[in-house]
């Protein structure tokens, strides 16, 4: 005889009231979950993903959010069945975080900062479970060691900003099953992590519903990362189901062209592209054709012409000291123009900081940085500033580095200006509505401001202002790490279309090893400030010298 299931979705449709009208973002959407099951709920951003999963706590904001139709069923001890939406605030207060728990997308927001982690995990326990303080204490204590959190007496006592980004997600998901949940929901817990710190949390998740029995409603928007970690798959798009099954009739039988699109917008490994695939093509055309595979031929002619010049930029011997702390120790290596050189490696490794270091934003401690034959870390500051506008760079957050009081088109006309660029003000304009068409936005969004682009916007914004002032060079920081992977093609193909355009030379950094391979020539894998491999970005892949490199590749979800 065959279980009912431990939660049931259906028919629920949510909307939100805005100046616009009412807006449906999930509309009319039926699914189960049943138990010690992982279902990934996979799509883009504004999908209604989230949303979904905040319904199901009733957690929508209202106004302007409303739950218009549709029963959630809960059935948790004996298989007794409770419709969640017919339960008061009182009632619900009582099932989140006891029977259904949630881990949110960024542990830095849903940690409270000025308390210490093991304060806040303790409030679980002492609010659903009636624990003495000394009791939660010693369980927290406990669920730190089960989460592999290194030190568990210190992390009790650290404050959130004194953890990493994984380190922050473990407290995330020790406070989320802390009172053994039946259903833990996990919102991108993994976004925006190395791919090394990704694959632990994902394995830690799979071993903790293992040992205590969980539901998991896994949301992401990446593919790519289930394939090894859920049972099913629900696809959304646009508020709605487009295609639900197994994984393995997902990824090896899509049946919607939105699942094959998101199947084919992110790099491959085994190949390198001229173009990512985009799901609008998809959309519009069922039979997507590849845009075309770079041969080897292609790839050494092209590295024939890149490597015949004198390089534009020689780091010699670069290291940077916080104290007794090193996080750059002699790093040297050359860039060609016309090249993409791509940096890798986890957090910490010291890829930021060779940036920052790289354009002056930072001192170094000691070695050289030479821009075309001229030592940069000699200059004089009114020296330096003349040269930033042929060193350009475009940061991993978009939103914080954009002046949210600014319009974006004076945004981007401001380093023009600074830079003494065009000959007045309505010709400054002009080349703002020019960049802006030239990176894929209107005309009409000069006089927007920030808050009303969505992130992938946002990047390309960022970029149009890397661009205002006829930059040689551009860093790439992170810049697509948070982005969804459809997003996340779009921007990349944009980037590559530039360079050709412009003539541009890149250093792509990245955590991300497939994206790096898709953008670069050459590769550079760095560990602890110190670059432990370096040379051509297919060869490293192909046959990797240090263990480090294995390690990072073995970790890039399949």
């Amino acid at each position: 005889m065959v279980s009912p299931p431990l939660l049931e979705i259906q028919d629920l449709s949510v909307g939100f009231t805005s100046a616009s009208g009412e807006l449906t973002v999930v509309d009319h959407i039926s699914f189960t979950l049943n138990t010690s099951e992982t279902l990934a709920v996979v799509g883009e951003s504004g999908s209604g993903k989230t949303v979904t999963a905040l319904a199901v706590l009733k957690l929508i904001p209202s106004p302007p959010g409303k739950i218009s139709s549709g029963k959630i069923l809960f059935r948790k001890e004996q298989g007794q069945e409770t419709d969640l939406l017919q339960l008061n605030e009182r009632e619900m207060q009582k099932i989140r975080g006891r029977s259904i728990s949630m881990i949110f997308q960024e542990p830095m927001t849903s940690l409270n900062p000025v308390f210490t982690c093991g304060d806040q995990v303790m409030e679980s326990l002492r609010v659903h479970l009636a624990y003495t303080r000394k009791q939660a204490k010693e369980k927290v204590l406990d669920l730190f060691r089960e989460v592999m959190l290194p030190r568990p007496a210190e992390v009790f006592s650290s404050y959130p900003h004194q953890l990493s980004g994984g380190q922050k997600q473990r407290v995330m998901i020790a406070m989320a099953i802390s009172c053994n949940p039946a259903v833990l929901i996990a919102d991108e817990p993994t976004t925006a992590l190395d791919v090394t710190v990704q694959k632990t949390i994902l394995e830690l998740m799979k071993n903790l519903q293992v040992s205590r029995k969980m539901s998991i409603l896994f949301i992401t928007h990446d593919l790519g990362i289930v394939s090894g970690f859920a049972d099913r798959v629900m696809v959304m798009n646009k508020g709605k189901i487009v295609e639900e099954g197994t994984v393995g009739d997902i990824f090896h039988h899509p049946r919607h062209p939105y699942t094959r699109g998101l199947l084919a917008c992110r790099p491959p490994l085994d190949m390198r592209l001229n173009r990512l695939p985009t799901i609008e093509k998809f959309m519009v055309d069922e039979q997507v054709e590849s845009e075309g595979v770079v041969s080897p031929l292609q790839r050494k002619t092209a590295h024939e012409r890149i490597y015949a010049c004198d390089p534009i930029l020689k780091i010699e011997k670069i290291s940077k000291r916080y104290g007794s702390f090193t996080a750059l120790e002699k790093t040297s290596f050359l860039v060609y123009p016309g090249e993409t050189l791509g940096i890798v490696g986890e957090s910490g490794s010291g890829k930021t900081t060779l940036a920052r270091v790289v354009l002056e934003l930072i001192p170094a401690t000691a070695g050289r940085v030479i821009y075309r034959e001229k030592d940069i870390t000699r200059l004089s500051a009114g020296k330096l500033k003349k040269l930033r506008k042929d060193l350009q760079i475009i940061f991993q957050d978009p939103y914080s580095s954009l002046n949210p009081r600014l319009a974006i088109g004076p945004a981007i006309l401001e380093p023009m200006k600074v830079h003494g660029l065009h000959e007045n003000e309505p010709g400054r304009k002009e080349k703002v509505m020019e960049l802006l068409e030239k990176v894929g936005l209107k005309q009409d969004h000069y006089y927007r401001y920030p808050h009303e682009f969505s992130g992938g916007q946002r990047q390309r914004i960022c970029i149009a202002r890397a661009l205002a002032v006829e930059p040689r060079l551009i860093i790439c920081d992170e810049s697509v790490s948070a982005l969804d992977v459809s997003i996340q093609a779009q921007v990349l193909n944009l980037l590559n279309d530039l360079k050709k355009d412009y003539g541009l030379t890149y250093i792509f950094i990245s955590h991300d090893l497939s994206v790096v391979k898709f953008m670069s020539d050459r590769l550079i894998v760095m560990k602890n400030g110190i670059i432990v491999e370096m040379g051509e970005a297919d060869d490293v892949y192909a046959n990797p010298q240090s263990a480090y490199t294995r390690m990072l590749l073995e970790a890039i979800p399949g």
